[in-house]
């Protein structure tokens, strides 16, 4: 459900306080927040965010087409590690034997396929 337009898009009112003072100054250090659930304003165009993901903070500059979304959509919570060691072994086999068929000299490599028992008319998975 989303929030009603007469109320306006909530903004943590000291992430407000944060980006009025850090205006008025001239360095640009980035602002770190916690507060991911806070949608981006026109005022935060161009402002450094350290964003908190859970575990560590994660630097995003804001730009003009992030206007509307939430902080906490430019920061993942979850790390992606890659799938099981038998998935890469075979996708990595996959790739070589396309090259090593179209090698001249090279024999075709042999598939085998296992063979998946019948079931039977009898047995004792079927209805009575």
């Amino acid at each position: 459900m989303s929030r009603s337009v007469w109320k306006g898009p909530f903004v943590d009112p000291s992430l407000i306080k944060k980006v009025e003072k850090l205006k008025t100054q001239s360095s640009s250090t980035p602002i770190k927040t916690w507060s991911r659930k806070s949608t981006i304003i026109p005022e935060f165009v161009g402002i450094s965010f350290l964003i908190h993901n859970g575990k560590k903070f994660i630097p995003i500059k804001i730009s003009e087409e992030m206007v509307g979304h939430k902080l906490g959509e430019f920061c993942p919570t979850r790390q992606f590690s890659g799938h099981t060691p038998a998935d890469k072994k075979a996708a990595q086999e996959a790739a070589s034997t396309p090259a090593a068929a179209g090698a001249p000299g090279a024999s075709k490599p042999t598939t085998t396929t296992a063979a998946t028992p019948a079931k039977k008319e009898g047995s004792k998975d079927g209805k009575k």
